[in-house]
């Protein structure tokens, strides 16, 4: 099988990663979507939906390892632990696991696990790496990170109000998170916990601090696990926690108290970018089973295939314009990201953020219409894939943020562009001036001006 790499990028990818590239594609293609009714089925029903998770999820594992699909996520020329590949690659690799449910997690790729080990890479000491990042790399353990609370607008996350007050060689944990992806597994081991260690600093991006919280840590509850649109996402899992005088030794901070600011813009970057490159996939897995559809010969409302229906094809060809205009942005992102870092590529990291998602989601929702009652049912991903992908609207900050940051950003260029403009119509005057012409006037008499 051989995947396909887009001609303006093809120069940029390397021959080690186009032999990947095309491993990841038919691993995907073969394995991984075969086995997704599987993992489906394995985990079961009721409560015992979170104790365990399924075993073809360790056999994927082990198939992926032999063929070197392990943490490709991590950039070269980034981190010492990188398998050597740049985000353009691995945007590319990530598009084919985005087109099934058990593909990221199969080769190690997998959120929160993938932002969660940045951090750790990027920000955390010898000892965290070695207690934590390293069974996380070797997919031994997984993770949850823990920012959104219940009981503020999380979205400003100088909103966060979980305590961290330091006693001694500890800091002491009150509070509750909620949103909580990964806490449900039996797997999960750490969590990375965002709080108020410095309430009282007068720079309000100072008062936060990140820090690393065994699972199995006293003084923890999981109160629930949240639905996604009546998906609980067993066994992973969105916990709903409360943190009761949690005590965690003070060699557990991140960086440095007052860092939380720096360190959650570190992760939520590349985990942005992260979401949008498999949000791309999901939206060309839509359109493969909305052309199965169409062209099921036993569909035929009102005595035709739905094909043959002109707005069903206006569907397919929007649909194409859509997915291939919005890869451009993600590889775009990608692309600069390599270049210049993730804090250089704010504004092509937001544009990917907020176009890819409803992107995906306008396709999989067509595809969800053309098939019908079934679209909405068990009985095809479409109906999971959408409710997934609706919260990517959300998570890693909510769309209006974003925009509204783009939107203040580009506005600055206001006074520049008014200068430009109004010297451009001086000059047209000028010119009109000079060839003795005059414009015509909206609403006035064309003859008598001739």
């Amino acid at each position: 099988m051989s995947s396909k790499i887009p001609d303006l990028v093809s120069n940029r990818v390397s021959d080690k990663a186009k032999k990947t590239l095309d491993i990841v594609a038919e691993f995907v293609e073969e394995e991984c979507i075969p086995a997704d009714p599987v993992f489906e089925a394995q985990i079961g029903e009721g409560a015992s939906r979170w104790d365990h998770h399924p075993s073809v999820i360790e056999e994927l594992k082990s198939k992926a390892k032999k063929l070197g699909l392990w943490n490709m996520f991590l950039p070269k020329g980034h981190y010492k632990e990188s398998p050597g590949y740049t985000n353009l690659e691995y945007g590319l690799m990530a598009e084919w696991l985005g087109k099934s449910r058990t593909a990221s997690e199969a080769t190690n790729c997998a959120a929160p696990d993938t932002g969660n080990m940045e951090v750790l890479a990027k920000y955390g000491n010898e000892e965290q790496k070695a207690q934590w990042l390293k069974p996380l790399m070797d997919g031994e353990i997984r993770s949850a990170f823990l920012m959104t609370e219940p009981d503020v607008a999380s979205s400003d996350a100088r909103n966060i109000q979980l305590n961290m007050k330091k006693e001694g060689n500890e800091y002491v944990l009150n509070g509750s998170k909620w949103w909580s992806s990964g806490a449900g597994d039996p797997r999960c081991k750490i969590y990375i916990v965002m709080g108020k260690s410095d309430p009282s600093n007068k720079d309000p991006y100072k008062q936060q601090s990140v820090i690393l919280v065994p699972a199995n840590t006293k003084g923890i509850t999981i109160n629930r696990m949240l639905n996604v649109y009546g998906y609980d996402d067993a066994p992973h899992g969105h916990g709903h926690i409360s943190f009761n005088n949690v005590r965690v030794a003070a060699s557990n901070m991140v960086l440095g108290d007052g860092k939380g600011f720096e360190i959650i813009q570190g992760r939520l970057g590349p985990g942005r970018i992260h979401h949008a490159m498999r949000s791309i996939g999901a939206a060309e897995r839509a359109l493969e089973w909305m052309l199965m559809r169409i062209n099921d010969p036993k569909k035929t409302p009102f005595g035709k295939q739905l094909k043959q229906h002109g707005v069903i094809l206006e569907w397919v060809a929007k649909s194409r314009i859509e997915i291939d205009a919005a890869r451009l942005v993600v590889l775009n992102a990608a692309v600069r990201m390599d270049d210049l870092g993730p804090k250089a590529t704010l504004k092509e990291i937001a544009e990917a953020k907020v176009l890819v998602p409803q992107m995906a989601l306008t396709v999989i929702d067509r595809a969800v219409q053309a098939f019908g009652g079934a679209g909405v049912s068990q009985d095809t991903p479409l109906a999971n894939m959408w409710a997934q992908i609706r919260t990517l609207r959300l998570a890693d900050g909510p769309d209006e943020v974003h925009l509204q940051q783009m939107g203040r950003n580009e506005n600055r260029r206001g006074q520049e562009v008014t200068q430009k403009i109004e010297a451009q119509r001086e000059k047209t005057e000028q010119l009109l001036k000079q060839y003795s012409v005059k414009r015509f006037q909206p609403g006035s008499n064309i003859r008598s001006q001739l």
